[in-house]
């Protein structure tokens, strides 16, 4: 069985991104016009900072200039990350995206958009929001269940850090007026 070029350059690649302390998320090499592009996406439970980012794609350009892996012309290296709209396809995926809005395509037809709230190793806990004034519900999906699914993008979303510096300023204000008082 031949393997392809990704999968040789994953099997190159991935060992030397590990080393680094991030997880090899996707290879693909593209031709634009007569160049090469060999486009390489990393990802971390904690993220991947630009630091991250250069450091790897440094030690990722010394590995394949050592190497025949690119084959013989010229070729164009880009490093990221996998973006706002990241596609969960892997379990780490999931518990990634903790507390973030994600679009399910369900197995039974038909999407869902909810908050993930907890991931174990069968499915996922969900809050899905309320709609015309009702009251957020939860629900629980099984991984067999979703047939794909994609962080969604939040333009006004408070996270939890903001929430916790209002409550931190009402405790304080509230002090301040008993004390006053």
């Amino acid at each position: 069985m031949s393997t392809t070029q990704s999968e040789r350059l994953r099997e190159l690649l991935e060992p030397l991104v590990a080393s680094q302390g991030l997880d090899l998320e996707e290879i693909a090499v593209d031709s634009v016009g007569r160049k090469r592009v060999l486009r390489v996406v990393v990802d971390s439970d904690g993220g991947a900072d630009l630091d991250a980012i250069a450091d790897v794609s440094r030690a990722l350009s010394a590995k394949l200039d050592e190497t025949d892996a690119m084959g013989e012309g010229e070729y164009t290296l880009e490093v990221g990350t996998p973006g706002a709209e990241r596609e969960l396809t892997e379990h780490r995926h999931y518990v990634r995206a903790v507390d973030r809005l994600v679009r399910f395509r369900l197995t039974e037809g038909g999407d869902l958009v909810a908050r993930i709230l907890t991931v174990d190793d069968e499915g996922v806990d969900l809050e899905v929001p309320g709609v015309k004034g009702r009251k957020a519900t939860a629900r629980r999906l099984a991984f067999d269940a979703i047939a794909g699914a994609r962080v969604q993008v939040e333009f006004n979303r408070k996270d939890k850090q903001d929430k916790q510096d209002k409550q931190d300023e009402q405790d304080d204000s509230e002090m301040k007026e008993e004390e006053e008082a």
